[in-house]
């Protein structure tokens, strides 16, 4: 084992030692980021405590022009880990531990970077990505940062994904009319029945979007995740509740997507539709805008060195860095197959390919 991947895995064992699952998010100013602090000598570095948990550090050393950005909360662990889930452990090629491919792997290698150079770099660590309440984010666009380039760290096989699909969630009250289930209006006056037929209805709706495209990625993802409602078998169902979820590309129109999906229940029936979270697609923008975007992405990858991989499905941050004008892509080690895994893992030869690159990067 190289001298610089047990440094990379020291600071691995570190930062997966410290626990900063999310939920319960209970995350301090000190902790994983008083390491973090330790172990950056010579940056400018700001902690910012943005509530409930969600806290930042921002680092900068010199004038650049570009932020590295990785989230430090993972998701929690659960019963099926085989042992201690905040302990690392080395398993022949695979590093084992809370947060070690989601993304705590890539951290380890922005600090390994930033003490083998010396010149001009930024980091952004966050502590809010797994609870979809990007307010470390969000603060941090809001200032006057002056950054035009973004890489956010999440598992892409160190490989630079330039597009990847959005993300909204939506909660939807239908509305009936209690009575006698034995009534002729039990049909028509059901809740429950309102919510199958819209169900029907946002299913055609999702395959009739079967032949859209962009950039590798085809289709409307879509799922009912839950469903309640009812009293008992002989009860007309008053009210019905349902939470679902659409994934667009960078190409829909997520405003059309809510108008088309509260039409589908009766108008007479729905009593609540609201989207209680938003991530944009990437790269973000109406479709002429997110080709011109995807097309800078490319190109910074490129001038970077980076190998470009496929468009992913699953939602990152780096959609808030488009949206608010940075040129950005995804960037990081390990696979997302092993994301919110028990036993989650990466593997070492990703980690030290990870913290190469960056190095190279940071030097020239």
């Amino acid at each position: 084992m190289s001298n610089d991947l047990e440094g990379l895995l020291r600071h691995l064992e570190a930062l997966v030692a410290f626990d900063t699952r999310n939920p319960p998010r209970l995350i301090g100013t000190g902790g994983i980021f008083d390491y973090l602090r330790a172990h950056l000598p010579g940056f400018r570095i700001e902690v910012s405590d943005h509530g409930e948990g969600a806290v930042s550090l921002f680092a900068v050393r010199g004038n650049p022009g570009r932020v590295f950005n990785v989230h430090l909360d993972t998701v929690p662990s659960s019963e099926a880990w085989s042992a201690d889930p905040h302990v690392l452990r080395i398993d022949g090629d695979r590093a084992i531990g809370l947060g070690a491919c989601d993304i705590k792997g890539a951290a380890a290698g922005l600090l390994v970077a930033a003490n083998a150079t010396t010149g001009d770099a930024a980091f952004l660590f966050s502590s809010d990505e797994e609870a979809n309440d990007p307010r470390c984010i969000a603060a941090f666009l809001a200032r006057e940062h002056g950054f035009t380039e973004a890489i956010i760290a999440e598992p892409t096989r160190c490989e630079a994904v330039l597009a990847h699909r959005g993300i909204s969630s939506v909660l939807l009250r239908l509305k009936g009319e209690a009575g006698h289930a034995s009534g002729a209006n039990a049909l028509a006056a059901n809740a429950l029945h309102h919510a199958m037929r819209w169900g029907g209805h946002a299913l055609d709706l999702v395959d009739a979007e079967a032949n859209a495209r962009f950039g590798g990625l085809t289709g409307l993802r879509f799922n009912i995740g839950k469903v309640e409602g009812g009293i008992k078998a002989n009860v007309i169902a008053p009210s019905a509740e349902l939470r679902f979820g659409f994934r667009p590309l960078p190409s829909h129109d997520v405003q059309q997507l809510h108008a088309r999906f509260r039409g589908c229940a009766a108008p007479a029936a729905l009593a609540h539709y609201e989207e209680t979270f938003r991530g944009p697609s990437l790269p973000a923008g109406d479709t002429a805008t997110a080709e011109e975007r995807r097309l800078a992405a490319r190109d910074l990858a490129d001038g970077l060195g980076l190998p470009i991989g496929n468009a992913v499905d699953f939602w990152t941050e780096a959609s808030l860095f488009s949206q608010a004008g940075l040129t950005a892509f995804v960037y990081g080690p390990g696979d997302i197959a092993q994301a919110h895994t028990a036993d989650e893992w990466v593997a070492l030869e990703q980690l030290q390919r990870y913290a190469d690159a960056v190095t190279r990067i940071l030097g020239t």
